[in-house]
């Protein structure tokens, strides 16, 4: 057992003991129970692996594999509790199986399915000052984000198409090259469609610039319908590696309101108060206060006789509103599917009195929630009422972080991280349509322990935490679902020690478990600071693997880090 040492002054040295990584109490007792004479064999590891890790179509040859894929920690006659305790902690033995392929039925219609969403896909940073790019563009479709989104505007000289974001000081990007880059790294994460919505603010002239642009750069790959109107989408199956265009009708050019200020005397809301982001605020207990939203709007659908017939036939989801109000808006027409764009906050208010409706109009339409204007720092909102609601498209800010980001990053984990994740039958069943403000009964008790943790030591300075001591890591826990669901608890502060052992368990009761996620948030107490961030994993409780299980954890962007990781049990039991 080696000594760390921390300087408090000139002539004063604090030395504490640096604990090496040991077994928990409840990991050890499990070992005892599973191996003889302190040797675990594969016929040992297998019935762990089936009566234990619930894994009960691991057969004798599986559990051979496992222990031989772990070579370098293999002994010839089995595991030893040293060599289990690294197996339990090692990437095989992951919460989230990270190479499960795709395997959610996809041959349903788009409109059954959640799908990867940005928002002004373009932007570097802020959404008032920084560079429009086609890098973050690249980096989102390197991450499985399959809905890009572009603001095309004309140029200085009206000649050519610029993106970016109007009425702003960020500088503009060719249109050109963020298709060139979407046509070069769109089907790197996944093979299945990518939407460009395009905000139009063109002249007819330039509508036809853009049609040409867009074939010429995406040939076969462009997805056009054969009628003017889908009657029904199509599957993410038939549309493997093809690319759409989702936007309104064109209508003659204006320069929108989107030009003017957005402020209009409202103050941000501060969702990131702390340094690794607040709390997702809980659609229960937001005011939900609407003020019109002038970043984005569908508009009305006019047709248009001299628009640009090119432009006009390159649109493969239609985009509108329609007239009238929000029971206009939500009408589901037998004849044709459509996109609606509503901001974070017409949803809610619409939630409180539309509920049903919007989820039925989602069963065959598509959905885009897109965050509210005052948003300048590219924060983000709570994704899951735009979800509990079937909301495909929950436009997010890609280049922020913060625990919304986090939970996004977490539901698109799932189906092998494509970009599309099937709807829960609740929200597709159109016998009985869901209510999400009314809670229903309990159908799973999902029971999670924290063990312990380990590898900060390796990635952060040994000063980052605390500059005098060890860290004193605690472990957040809890749900991010629909507001009956949600909740989040905490172990206790383990004082100077980069190896927590917390051995606390919690207990969840789930009403809605198709649509939770399991958060984790590790945290350092800070008795005169903010408590520092020390890593994070947000997953679906879908895909979640039962038993003893490493959960690696992610930085406050959701890299993963190198080393830092926690010892976990999950259990559930469906009522």
């Amino acid at each position: 057992m080696s000594k760390q040492t921390y300087r408090v002054c000139f002539c004063f040295r604090r030395r504490f003991r640096l604990a090496a990584t040991e077994a928990p109490p409840p990991v050890k007792a499990i070992f005892n129970n599973y191996s003889d004479n302190g040797v675990m064999n594969v016929d040992h590891f297998h019935r762990f692996l089936v009566e234990v890790q619930k894994q009960e179509k691991a057969s004798l040859e599986d559990a051979q594999a496992i222990m031989h894929s772990t070579a370098h920690i293999f002994y010839r006659r089995g595991f030893n509790l040293e060599t289990f305790f690294k197996y339990l902690l090692g990437e095989s033995n992951s919460a989230f199986d990270t190479n499960r392929s795709v395997h959610h039925d996809m041959n349903a219609p788009l409109s059954h399915y959640f799908i990867f969403t940005g928002h002004n896909s373009y932007l570097t940073g802020n959404q008032l000052s920084s560079d429009c790019s086609d890098v973050p563009i690249i980096q989102a479709l390197h991450k499985g984000v399959r809905v890009i989104e572009l603001d095309i505007w004309p140029n200085s000289t009206r000649d050519d198409v610029h993106v970016l974001h109007g009425g702003t000081l960020t500088t503009p990007v060719e249109l050109l090259k963020c298709l060139k880059s979407i046509k070069q790294h769109a089907f790197t994460a996944s093979e299945y469609p990518v939407v460009i919505t395009l905000e139009d603010h063109l002249t007819t002239d330039l509508q036809a610039k853009v049609a040409k642009m867009v074939h010429d750069t995406f040939g076969d790959m462009l997805f056009t319908p054969d009628t003017e109107v889908l009657p029904e989408f199509p599957s993410p199956e038939t549309l493997k590696r093809r690319i759409m265009i989702s936007t309104k009708p064109p209508k003659e050019y204006e320069y929108l309101k989107s030009q003017e200020t957005k402020a209009s005397g409202n103050t941000s809301q501060k969702e990131n108060d702390e340094a690794w982001g607040g709390e997702i605020p809980s659609f229960k207990s937001r005011s939900a206060e609407f003020k019109d939203d002038l970043e984005e709007d569908d508009g009305e659908e006019d047709d248009q006789a001299d628009s640009a017939p090119a432009y006009k036939n390159l649109i493969a989801i239609h985009a509108g509103k329609g007239k009238g109000g929000l029971d206009n808006w939500l009408t589901v027409d037998p004849d044709k599917v459509r996109r609606l764009s509503l901001s974070e906050q017409e949803l809610e208010k619409a939630a409180k009195t539309h509920g049903p409706q919007i989820v039925r109009f989602t069963q065959r339409n598509i959905l885009r929630v897109y965050p509210k204007g005052i948003r300048f720092d590219s924060s983000n909102y709570n994704p899951l009422v735009g979800w509990m609601h079937g909301a495909q498209m929950v436009a997010f800010n890609m280049q922020g972080y913060g625990r919304s980001l986090w939970v996004m990053q977490g539901m698109f984990k799932a189906n092998g991280g494509c970009g599309y994740v099937k709807k829960p039958d609740i929200l597709i069943n159109n016998e009985s349509i869901f209510d999400p403000r009314v809670q229903l009964p309990y159908k799973m008790v999902l029971k999670v322990t924290v063990y312990m943790g380990e590898g900060w030591y390796y990635d952060f300075s040994h000063t980052h935490f605390d500059a005098y001591s060890p860290p004193d890591f605690y472990t957040r826990v809890g749900i991010a679902g629909v507001p009956a669901d949600t909740i989040m608890k905490r172990t206790k502060a383990i004082e100077d020690n980069w190896i927590p052992a917390w051995n606390e368990d919690f207990e969840f009761q789930l009403t809605v478990p198709e649509l939770a996620l399991l958060r984790i948030e590790v945290h350092e107490y800070d008795m005169s600071e903010k408590d520092d961030f020390g890593g994070q994993a947000c997953l679906p409780i879908s895909e979640l693997r039962q038993g003893i299980r490493a959960v690696p954890l992610h930085n406050q962007k959701g890299d993963k880090y190198k080393s830092v990781k926690l010892l976990m049990h999950f259990d559930f039991n469906f009522v």
